[in-house]
């Protein structure tokens, strides 16, 4: 059997080897370089990819579901007095939440790169003073200042956003303004990149309006 002193060396040197293995992993695992960080998720669904054109992108898309807006608050005179039409129903009201809704998301895809104008078509852009521009000239425009391009975007995205919430509130007198509000927008975007020519003639129609507005609320000279 073994002494006392015998069973206490020889635990005290277990002990130190049990110490030694340990200090040698400890310190052979914190010379390793720490693992790399898992990849951060791609931002953006970058495969996305556009089906049409521009042109057919506004004329079977943003064209039609802008309707819903423009549609919903006229003013028409006739022989029987002015006939006015604005929503009244819940149906009525969601026909305009919806071309709100659909239009904001829609007016995003301008942003994707796509062609102007189906293979082929040169737009109303040939002969003598030519009342529209070319795909081409289009996309030199795009090119030239992309910032500008976007931000007639964004001014489209806004009053759909607003008649989104117009369209909660049920506000008829403020979806009537917004429906100017986006006719202007439509307009200005146009001017820009599709008749630029028109320009001045538009300018000069909307002056004339102004002040055939002006003239109407004045009001009348009193007489002496």
């Amino acid at each position: 059997m073994l002494s006392g002193s015998k069973r206490l060396l020889i635990a005290a040197a277990l002990v130190y080897a049990v110490a030694l293995t340990t200090a040698s992993c400890s310190s052979s695992s914190s010379s390793k370089p720490a693992p790399a960080p898992p990849a951060a998720a791609s931002v953006g669904r970058t495969e996305m990819k556009a089906v049409v054109s521009v042109k057919e992108l506004m004329r079977y898309t943003i064209d039609p579901i802008s309707d819903n807006i423009f549609d919903a608050v006229t003013y028409e005179s006739t022989k029987k007095g002015v006939k006015e039409v604005f929503p009244k129903t819940d149906e009525d009201w969601e026909k305009v939440k919806i071309g709100a809704v659909t239009l904001a998301e829609a007016i995003y895809l301008l942003k994707l790169p796509r062609p102007f104008a189906p293979a082929g078509d040169v737009n109303n852009s040939t002969g003598p003073n030519p009342p529209e521009l070319s795909p081409a000239q289009i996309q030199a425009k795009l090119d030239a200042d992309p910032v500008l391009w976007d931000a007639k975007i964004q001014a489209l995205r806004n009053v759909a956003l607003s008649v989104m919430e117009i369209a909660d509130k049920r506000d008829t007198k403020e979806l009537f303004e917004a429906g100017e509000n986006l006719d202007k927008a439509c307009e200005a975007c146009h001017l820009e990149y599709w008749y630029p020519g028109d320009r001045k003639a538009v300018e000069d129609d909307e002056r004339q309006r102004a002040r055939i507005e002006r003239s109407e609320i004045r009001p009348p000279k009193r007489k002496k």
